[in-house]
């Protein structure tokens, strides 16, 4: 990728930032602030990819072509990068379930310490059972990663 690709890039990417945050900020204090600013931060970041896909796919690359028929001789493209994304899912996903699961066991939590403080100790323990299907999915992913 050339240099002037990369600072178009990265100039987009800083008004992607920039932009939606001005608005935000030089916006009316009503309610409908919050909505023009998520509308244009949405905006601009779909406007960033689509121009990031399409400057990285005009260019050719030849160097990856060589590179890419030598590992695929070897099978080593299809293991790792397949490796990497099980881990990446089994982390995020798991994460996702996590977050969830704290989600509604918290409120609960807070609901019910609300009435009778005296089961703080019961109300925790489901909380924290929630926050472990995280860490069980991030100690797959160590073993994933632990075998490529």
């Amino acid at each position: 990728m050339s240099t002037g690709v990369k600072i178009i890039l990265a100039i987009a990417l800083i008004l992607s930032i920039g932009i939606p945050f001005g608005s935000f900020i030089a916006g009316e204090k009503t309610k409908g602030r919050y909505k023009r600013a998520m509308l244009l931060n949405i905006a601009m970041f779909f406007g960033t990819m689509a121009t990031a896909v399409f400057m990285m796919g005009s260019g050719t690359a030849f160097a990856a072509e060589g590179a890419e028929a030598a590992a695929a001789a070897t099978g080593a493209v299809s293991s790792t990068g397949l490796g990497y994304l099980s881990a990446a899912l089994a982390t995020g996903l798991s994460c996702l379930g996590g977050g969830i699961a704290v989600s509604s066991a918290a409120s609960a939590a807070l609901g019910a310490i609300s009435e009778d403080g005296s089961i703080l100790g019961k109300s925790l323990i489901f909380v924290g059972l929630a926050e472990g299907v995280c860490l069980y999915g991030l100690i797959i992913s160590f073993m994933i990663l632990g075998q490529l």
